[in-house]
């Protein structure tokens, strides 16, 4: 049964979200109100602190907003409660499509992606390293060889993969696209590969000079965009975590790819990803990842990457994964929660804890992930002319 409040309202707007999903759980409203949805004992609690969400219904960016806000509280199991969120619509609101297009159309790529790394890491270091892994420090997918393993075990197993899929040995140049806070510098230098790190945050620069002063490696860091970098020489091996997604145009990402890379050289790429290009939430837009982050979208990566003479090798399927490495990392951060809202606040600590807890139920139903690994050829593929690609597009 239904609030007397919503039936009065909005009579199938809780069952419809609730009834239909099977998840035993208690819903308290203003009113001081009780309704239980199951006969098992409730899984979650959700409180209600009043009734402008129940009004008229409320799509995924609104109830996000209110818990961020602090209207709604949780208790008991944020996993079974993100599992409603299928459920919910993700209405994006015209102010905010209007802001996308704007930087989409009138800003540098190059500076875009620096906005939104600034506005993504400015909290500092300790917030993810609050969360992630503590011994590579990786914000992307560990690799789970067993569900009993730690967090450093799956990034340790990220690693090991990357290593042998490149080739890699002492002495060969390896450029990682992205840095982090220095995971791959640290890997791989500490096995004798001279590893150049590139990233647009000012604290991983100084983090990664850090762990490179301090453990000897034969590495450097620089603070660089990608996609306006122009190496000495070509690279042996490239790899880039978690990145591609703030890098929304391919066709300038390969051909980067190809002027870094020597011939035969290879190309490790793992993100997460979705079937459509921008499909990202509202909520997602509006608290996490600004500017034009997009998730991976592999088949145009593919196409891109063969048009620009890279053969690939080999793509593999990591949601669950992701899904696991992101339920790790929720479970860490509450951990750690009395810390992050004195640091940063109780608003700031609720957005992240939904991201990480809506991220963990999202793969692989809303969200995969995946990893690729491309060789470049000696030669860049024969160009089609206008002519066959127009006849190409006009036969899908």
């Amino acid at each position: 049964m239904v609030s007397q409040f919503v039936a009065s309202s909005n009579p199938s707007f809780l069952q419809r979200i609730i009834g239909g999903a099977g998840i035993p759980c208690e819903i308290m409203f203003p009113s001081g109100r009780v309704e239980r949805f199951g006969k098992e004992a409730p899984k979650f609690k959700v409180y209600f602190k009043n009734d402008r969400l129940l009004k008229f219904g409320f799509d995924e960016l609104a109830f996000a907003d209110a818990y961020v806000n602090g209207d709604i509280d949780v208790e008991g199991d944020m996993a079974a409660l993100m599992q409603l969120r299928i459920k919910l619509k993700d209405k994006v609101r015209f102010s905010s499509w209007l802001k996308f297009i704007a930087t989409l159309f009138l800003q540098s790529e190059t500076t875009v992606n620096r906005e939104a790394i600034k506005a993504h890491y400015q909290y500092g270091d300790e917030l993810y390293l609050s969360f992630i892994d503590k011994k590579y420090r990786f914000y992307s997918q560990g690799i789970f060889h067993s569900e009993n393993e730690t967090l450093e075990e799956a990034s340790e197993h990220k690693l090991e993969n990357m290593y042998k899929a490149l080739n890699l040995a002492p002495g060969m140049r390896l450029l990682d696209i992205g840095g982090g806070w220095g995971g791959v510098a640290q890997y791989c230098g500490s096995r004798g590969v001279r590893v150049t790190e590139l990233t647009l945050g000012e604290d991983s620069h100084r983090y990664i000079s850090n762990l490179i002063k301090e453990h000897n490696l034969p590495c450097e860091v620089l603070l660089q965009d990608f996609l306006t970098y122009t190496p000495a020489e070509p690279f042996d091996a490239i790899v880039i975590y978690g990145v591609i997604e703030h890098i929304i145009n391919y066709d300038r990402f390969c051909k980067q790819v190809w002027k870094c890379l020597r011939p035969d050289g290879r190309l490790f790429l793992d993100a997460s990803a979705s079937i459509a290009k921008y499909d990202v939430s509202g909520f997602a837009r509006k608290y996490i990842w600004t500017g034009t982050h997009t998730f991976l979208v592999l088949q145009d990566l593919i196409d891109k990457l063969l048009g620009h003479g890279l053969e690939l090798m080999h793509v593999e399927n990591e949601s669950a994964h992701y899904g696991r490495t992101m339920y790790y990392w929720a479970q860490r951060l509450e951990e750690n929660r009395q810390m992050v809202i004195e640091r940063w606040g109780e608003k700031l600590y609720r957005a992240f804890h939904l991201y990480l807890w809506g991220g963990s139920q999202a793969f692989p139903e809303l969200l995969q992930a995946y990893h690729l690994v491309a060789r470049r050829m000696e030669r860049r593929p024969p160009v089609a002319s206008k002519w066959r690609q127009m006849l190409g597009w006009v036969g899908r």
